[in-house]
């Protein structure tokens, strides 16, 4: 039927769980993570999080006898099997985050061909790599309200990572650094500045020994995505589809020396170390796309007390892309719109920004996205992207309306697609 009216599909594949959207993970998961707890992510306050698995049990046969990598590999081989018939006319798929509410999202592509709208020219596997779909620890829950984040908190203490640590200390000769993670780091909801490990000047992380740890456990990291991304690509790979994956934008503490936010998430970044540079080289090597949100965010608008920088971040991660060649897949952070937030996405989508940055979807349509307060200005940004002129019905009404003023990416030479999933 979908097919039939020339509409498309974007599934999600998940490999984690929601609390968002009350999407647990199979029971039969949970039931084995009840009988091994040791399967999850673990903090040193003993708090267990318990929406994904312990990136450390990927190649264990924790799972009924399987690894979790054979799993994911049998699941996507399945998937690839029972909807080969419809890849690259009805379906588009996406193993990222899903949403099964009314904030649906709608895609926006770049696209270069002579049909641009041609909606089955883009095909798109999203692999879910962490949390939410991310490339990163756990490391910070949830923020409640306007409640200002801490730095997180290292998830290094379930056994499996505790016995990956300990054998990497041993393999370089230093036993001591292996019993567990930095014991001057702050708890997840404390100033990043209230213990020792991050501190600007004379910080552990500065160390021998921080340099020991914070190397390791960005590896980890490093070696679950590449673990996954090679998984999919492989399995796709005579399919009409790209792979992607997406990576947090943590701006949170940006401006200081340690970035604390992104060191505990497990991205090795600080005013001495590019972490992104990794990261990117490992999407180019599996040919895989990179999902980034936060493209509605300006610095101006964040806490100043959060020392935060979105801009500069979104910068250091698209110029890594750049370098190892990698196309950028951009989306928006916010639900309810942020002040500026379309002329910023706008930025990223023209002039010197349009190299890399190759797609973006925005997210979400609920009920904030058609309120008068946001419609308007998204028709007049929509408009903008391919269209210099408006047609009349679309120009502001006589009462007053606001209007909005943006550059036209069509002077970047490209066109754009735009769907609704």
């Amino acid at each position: 039927m979908i097919r039939d009216a020339g509409l498309k599909i974007r599934v999600s594949l998940n490999f984690h769980a929601s609390k968002q959207a009350k999407i647990p993970l199979p029971d039969w998961v949970s039931k084995i993570g009840e009988a091994q707890p040791d399967i999850f992510f673990n903090d040193r306050s003993g708090r267990r999080f318990k929406e994904c698995l312990s990136l450390a049990v990927d190649e264990l046969p924790v799972l009924d006898g399987k690894t979790p990598v054979q799993v994911y590999k049998e699941f996507l081989q399945s998937f690839k099997f029972s909807f080969s018939g419809l890849m690259g006319s009805t379906i588009v798929v996406s193993t990222k985050q899903p949403t099964f509410n009314s904030e649906q999202p709608i895609f926006i592509y770049w696209n270069t061909g002579s049909n641009p709208w041609l909606l089955c020219d883009f095909q798109d596997v999203s692999v879910s790599l962490g949390p939410d779909g991310e490339l990163r620890y756990p490391s910070r829950p949830s923020a409640k309200g306007n409640k200002l984040m801490g730095a997180g908190e290292f998830q290094c203490y379930d056994k499996h990572m505790l016995s990956h640590l300990k054998q990497h200390a041993q393999a370089t000769g230093n036993h001591y650094w292996g019993l567990a993670g930095p014991h001057d780091a702050p708890n997840f909801d404390q100033s990043p500045f209230s213990n020792n490990f991050f501190r600007e000047r004379g910080g552990s992380w500065e160390t021998p020994y921080g340099n020991f740890f914070l190397t390791w456990y960005s590896n980890q990291l490093i070696s679950h995505g590449n673990r996954l991304l090679s998984l999919a690509s492989t399995t796709f790979s005579d399919s009409p589809v790209t792979v992607s994956a997406k990576v947090p934008v943590l701006h949170s503490w940006y401006k200081t020396r340690s970035h604390p936010a992104e060191l505990t998430a497990g991205f090795y970044n600080s005013a001495n170390k590019d972490g992104y540079d990794a990261i990117a080289e490992m999407f180019a090597k599996n040919s895989c796309s990179m999902i980034v949100p936060g493209m509605d965010l300006s610095d101006a608008n964040q806490p100043k007390e959060s020392l935060s920088s979105p801009e500069s971040l979104l910068s250091q991660i698209k110029k890594a892309c750049l370098k190892h060649g990698v196309l950028v897949s951009g989306e928006n952070s916010s639900v309810s719109g942020v002040p500026g937030g379309l002329e910023q996405i706008m930025k990223h989508l023209s002039g010197e920004n349009a190299v890399v940055v190759d797609s973006f979807t925005y997210q979400r349509m609920g009920a904030y996205f058609f309120s008068p307060e946001h419609f308007p200005s998204f028709t007049v940004f929509v408009r903008n992207l391919n269209q210099p002129e408006l047609q009349s019905d679309d120009l502001p009404t006589s009462d007053g309306e606001d209007s909005l003023s943006l550059p036209k990416a069509s002077e970047s030479g490209k066109k754009l697609q735009a769907q609704l999933s």
